[in-house]
């Protein structure tokens, strides 16, 4: 009986071949030197390969890694169909590369955000002024953000460790960066390290930083990363975790386990306790500044849609980018800077389509986690796709 081929190295050769025509579609390797090879092929030719690697992998006798390589490929051929200058609708490019539908939020719900949010933000004149102020009450100055954060990182990764294990040798550095248009970023390095990016270019907020550590570290990006490395890639060979794509299903999980990484360690009310006390002091803030803001916290959750709609007004309605930023103006509550820093990253050919897989990824997860304590633990440890998310939190 002669065994299916193991279609990792075709596969980790097809992104990197990929990677030469839209550079940034790999975001992180640490396999074997040979397999990244980068020359430019013709895209006819990767779409013949796509295909045919598609009809390997369904010869993989692993009905889990099957599963996650015959969506991973499917990307990889809506990304050589682009690639081949064909032009997609934009919620078919989204479905394509994240096997996932865009997400419009409603102006009228939009609107009934906005009079929460109205009604608890402190102060008198327009609302955006106003939530302008309170953030820069609560603002980490850039030269104390990595001596704050130490200590969050110890706690982050002391719970991550004892609720879901860390495998021996992993390790990131963190560092702080400008001209990015993301607010953080885990670099995956291979042999289980990360480099963690955090931007300055816009303030650094004391409540959100603990979300974002555990988003970029502890328990999100980089202990996935690193456990998946150890257990799929160590302990089974499955080299195409060696590689992540940022166009690809697996985005959708991976920003889904980052979205709720916090609240996988802590809840809401034990956040606010460690916020207004022990860490307001360590950052030198007011405790009534950090309380007014995390009281607005729960109105600003239901405007989480509007970057996503606002991608949706720009790639697939065609609306001039004055019109896009002032809806990001309007439903962001944001100033101008800030709106600016969201257009651009909708606007970046790798993330135009990407900027859904935080809230569809998030919410698929979240209703994941909600079905049993150990759900959690089981996505920073195999590979599960967008579709066996919604399966599971389908209805019986």
């Amino acid at each position: 009986m002669i065994s299916a081929p193991d279609p990792a190295e075709r596969y980790v050769r097809l992104a990197h071949a990929i990677d030469a025509h839209s550079e940034g579609f790999i975001d992180g390797y640490g396999g074997p030197r040979a397999w990244a090879d980068r020359t430019r092929r013709d895209p006819a030719e990767l779409r013949a390969e796509v295909g045919a690697l598609l009809d390997e992998v369904a010869g993989v006798e692993d009905a889990a890694r099957r599963t996650f390589l015959t969506v991973q490929v499917r990307a990889m051929q809506t990304m050589t169909r682009l690639l081949s200058g064909e032009t997609l609708p934009y919620a078919e490019e989204v479905r394509g590369l994240y096997d996932i539908d865009p997400v419009r939020t409603d102006t009228v719900e939009l609107e009934t955000a906005l009079a929460a949010l109205n009604a608890v933000l402190p102060g008198s004149g327009p609302l955006t002024e106003r939530e302008e102020a309170l953030r820069a009450r609560v603002v980490v100055p850039r030269e104390d953000i990595l001596r704050v954060a130490q200590p969050i990182l110890a706690v982050l990764r002391e719970r991550t460790r004892q609720r879901f294990g860390l495998p021996d040798g992993e390790d990131f550095s963190i560092g702080l960066v400008q001209d990015k248009p993301w607010g953080g970023y885990n670099w995956p390095l291979g042999n289980l390290k990360s480099r963690i990016d955090l931007n300055t270019d816009l303030p650094v907020l004391l409540p959100g930083l603990p979300d974002l550590l555990a988003h970029e570290g502890y328990p999100g990006h980089h202990t996935e990363h690193a456990t998946k490395e150890a257990r799929l890639v160590r302990g089974r060979g499955w080299q195409e975790h060696s590689i992540q794509l940022i166009n690809a299903p697996e985005c959708v999980v991976s920003e889904g386990v980052a979205v709720n990484a916090r609240a996988a360690l802590m809840d809401r009310e034990e956040l606010e306790a460690w916020l207004t006390g022990e860490l307001a002091g360590l950052a030198g803030l007011d405790p009534d500044d950090l309380r007014a803001y995390l009281a607005a916290s729960r109105a600003r959750e239901h405007l989480k849609n509007v970057s996503g709609t606002a991608a949706l007004m720009l790639h697939e309605g065609g609306a001039p980018e004055a019109e896009v930023l002032a809806f990001l103006q309007r439903y962001g509550v944001m100033g101008e800077e800030r709106a600016r820093q969201s257009l651009r990253f909708i606007s970046q050919p790798n993330f135009r389509a990407y900027i859904f897989t935080y809230s569809v990824g998030g919410d698929l997860v979240e209703r994941w986690m909600g079905q049993g304590a150990q759900n959690f633990a089981h996505l920073l440890q195999e590979p599960v796709t967008p579709g066996q998310l919604r399966e599971a939190a389908a209805p019986a």
